[in-house]
C-alpha cells in the first residue's frame, strides 16, 4: 500500500472509532511515530483529506477537523444519498451479498451503545454498494462517510430514531430479494434524507454552538 493511502486509511478508522474530535488539531509528528512513517506521507494524507474537506488547514495551526454546520450537512446528506443511489443501481446482488446484508442489518440492530451502533451502519451501507464497479465512485463514497461520522458521532444519540432507519434498511433488502432496485434506490434516498432532517433538526437546536 502506498505509505500515504496507509495515513489516510488510519486517520479514517480513527474517526470512525470516535478519537478524532471537532476543533481537533491533527498532531503530525504523533501520526508519523505511531505509524512510523516519514512526514512526508502524513502531510499527503493530510492534504488529501483537506481536499474531501474532512479536515481543514489552518495557518500556523495545521490540520483540524472542522466545525459543523447546517449547509454542509445539507450539502453533504444529499451528495450522499445520491451518489449511493448511483452505487447501488449499478450493483450485482447475490444470495451471499443479500445474506451479508441481512447480518449487518441484525449486527446493527443487536448493538447495545452509540459507537456500536454507528460502526454496523457503515458496514451495513459499505456492503450495500460493495459490488458496484465503480471504484472511483466507491472512493468518493467513503470520503464522504468519513466526514458524515462527525454529525453523526456528535448529533445522533436517540436508539428509538434508529429504529425507523432499521424498517427502511429492512424494505431495502426485501426490494433487493425481489430484483426490484429502483425500489430498493428510493428507499435508500428516503432513508438518508430522513437522517439528514434529523441531524439539521438537531443542529438547529443547539445553533449557539455550530454557528
Amino acid at each position: 500500500m502506498i505509505l500515504r493511502n496507509r495515513v489516510k486509511a488510519h486517520l479514517q478508522r480513527e474517526i470512525l472509532k470516535g478519537r478524532l474530535k471537532i476543533g481537533k488539531t491533527i498532531n503530525l509528528a504523533k501520526v508519523s511515530r505511531d505509524l512510523k512513517v516519514s512526514v512526508t506521507p502524513v502531510r499527503e494524507a493530510l492534504s488529501q483529506l483537506e481536499q474531501s474537506r474532512i479536515l481543514k488547514a489552518i495557518p500556523n495551526r495545521g490540520f483540524i477537523v472542522p466545525e459543523l454546520s447546517l449547509q454542509e450537512a445539507t450539502d453533504l446528506y444529499r451528495t450522499v444519498a445520491e451518489l449511493e443511489v448511483m452505487a447501488l443501481e449499478h450493483s450485482t446482488f447475490d444470495t451471499e451479498t443479500v445474506s451479508q446484508l441481512s447480518q449487518e442489518l441484525l449486527r446493527l440492530q443487536q448493538a447495545h451503545t452509540d459507537h456500536a451502533r454507528l460502526r454496523h451502519r457503515v458496514a451495513f451501507h459499505r456492503c450495500l454498494v460493495k459490488n458496484c464497479p465503480n471504484v472511483i465512485l466507491l472512493q468518493l463514497l467513503q470520503d464522504l462517510e468519513s466526514r458524515i461520522l462527525f454529525y453523526e458521532q456528535v448529533l445522533i444519540t436517540d436508539a428509538a430514531f434508529y429504529e425507523q432507519t432499521d424498517n427502511q434498511n429492512e424494505a431495502i433488502i426485501r426490494a433487493i430479494e425481489e430484483d426490484n432496485l429502483p425500489t430498493a434506490a428510493l428507499i435508500l434516498k428516503m432513508n438518508w434524507m430522513s437522517i439528514l432532517d434529523y441531524v439539521k433538526g438537531q443542529i438547529i437546536k443547539q445553533q449557539p454552538v455550530y454557528f
